[in-house]
């Protein structure tokens, strides 16, 4: 049993089962307007609804690559100028990882509650159950459904963490339709796909001869599971299938497609990040990883907001000094290798640059006769820019062709 040294929330609370449903779009916005309601707001069926979403394949994938973009990236503490290796301690244990990957969940839920305490000489936190929260309350409800509960703002609840918006319903509000249709039109595939993708077998018999017609169907549906129809002789039945199978089967893909694409859109910011479309253009790709780079942006500075505000307080109120420091994401960001090579070389035209950088920098290999081509490069940059054109075009081992096509592309600027 964890000793917890100040009043502990989540123990007030009975959680229920997640309830697992079939859901339609009535089911949302019921949910919606239960959730959005002024006197007794109550978001139990909405979370519900998130939970059987977050089954979709592509809605976790893509809630999980934006996740891990935020992840990935250490996070330091800085006091000083210099990183608190104290500090450090915390920031790099799995406990800070997690607590990070819920801040980053809040996104998509919309609010979340966190509870901290110290075991031992570490430090814990419980993530209070979504649906135990009235946040346009501020209410902490025994059972999910309950209209009233224990107020835990400004109650003595002094390391709580509220992240989020009080009104905010999360990304997962606007992604669960698009879920609900694509699961429904998957559903009505797999009935098309059984319907016309088998055979369609037909029997006839003697109307007169009862004992005929209960052996013939007994032999047909131990024939298979296909669909089959049996009919007495002299009789006819007309079976009106779909007049392009295929047809039917591409717009069932289209919906589909049409339903993942408005989920990446809302999450990531774009498509071509995690489907090629049919163009599959590069320069479309660029653009969009662009977009998801300033998504990422907005992700860090958000968990920054959080960690060098409230969670700074919380971290003093359990006997970690962060005074006069703050919560970064450590190293720089990353550049594209073409802005990066456009970046250098025009730094090196402005300062002077060692020619080591580059080598290490761009992991290209030095050659053996580089000092004669050092030589020659210094010696032509003292030449007439006409002359050094003219020279240039006709020594393809300069230094500057040397260091970019090696890299794949060639020099547009003359050094």
């Amino acid at each position: 049993m964890k000793a917890k040294t100040d009043k502990i929330v989540i123990n007030q609370v009975i959680v229920s089962q997640i309830r697992r449903d079939s859901l339609d779009i009535s089911n949302w916005r019921s949910a919606i307007q239960s959730a959005e309601s002024i006197y007794y707001p109550n978001r139990t069926n909405l979370y519900d609804i998130y939970n059987e979403a977050l089954l979709d394949t592509h809605l976790s994938a893509v809630l999980q690559k934006r996740k891990t973009a935020v992840l990935n990236t250490p996070i330091e503490f800085y006091r000083n100028g210099e990183a608190d290796k104290t500090i450090e301690t915390h920031t790099s244990s799995p406990w800070f990882l997690s607590l990070i990957s819920d801040m980053i969940d809040t996104i998509f839920w919309g609010y979340s509650v966190f509870q901290f305490f110290k075991a031992g000489e570490w430090i814990e936190y419980d993530l209070i159950p979504r649906k135990h929260i009235k946040p346009e309350k501020g209410l902490l409800v025994k059972n999910q459904n309950d209209p009233t509960g224990i107020p835990y703002k400004d109650a003595g609840y002094k390391n709580l963490l509220e992240v989020g918006e009080t009104h905010n319903l999360g990304l997962l509000c606007k992604a669960a339709p698009w879920v609900i249709y694509k699961r429904n039109g998957v559903a009505d595939y797999a009935q098309f796909a059984e319907i016309f993708g088998q055979p369609i077998r037909e029997g006839t018999y003697d109307a007169f001869d009862d004992l005929a017609r209960e052996k013939l169907k007994n032999d047909m549906e131990s024939m298979g599971g296909s669909s089959i129809f049996i009919h007495p002789d002299n009789t006819q039945i007309k079976l009106i299938e779909t007049q392009q199978k295929t047809g039917g089967s591409d717009l069932y893909n289209d919906l589909i497609s049409l339903c993942n694409a408005e989920i990446s859109k809302l999450i990531l910011g774009n498509t071509l990040t995690t489907d090629q479309g049919e163009k599959g253009a590069r320069s479309l790709g660029e653009i969009h990883k662009e977009v998801e780079d300033q998504i990422l942006v907005q992700d860090k500075r958000f968990v920054l907001n959080v960690l060098n505000y409230d969670f700074s307080d919380i971290l003093r109120n359990l006997g970690i000094n962060t005074a006069g420091g703050e919560f970064v994401f450590a190293g720089k960001e990353e550049l594209h290798a073409k802005e990066k090579i456009d970046i250098d070389a025009t730094l090196a035209g402005l300062i002077p640059i060692s020619d080591d950088y580059f080598y290490e920098t761009y992991g290209i290999p030095r050659p053996d006769n580089y000092e004669a081509l050092k030589k020659e490069f210094v010696e032509r940059r003292k030449e007439p820019d006409n002359i050094r054109q003219v020279n240039s075009a006709n020594t393809p081992g300069r230094l500057s062709s040397f260091f970019l096509n090696a890299l794949g592309r060639r020099a547009p600027l003359d050094f």
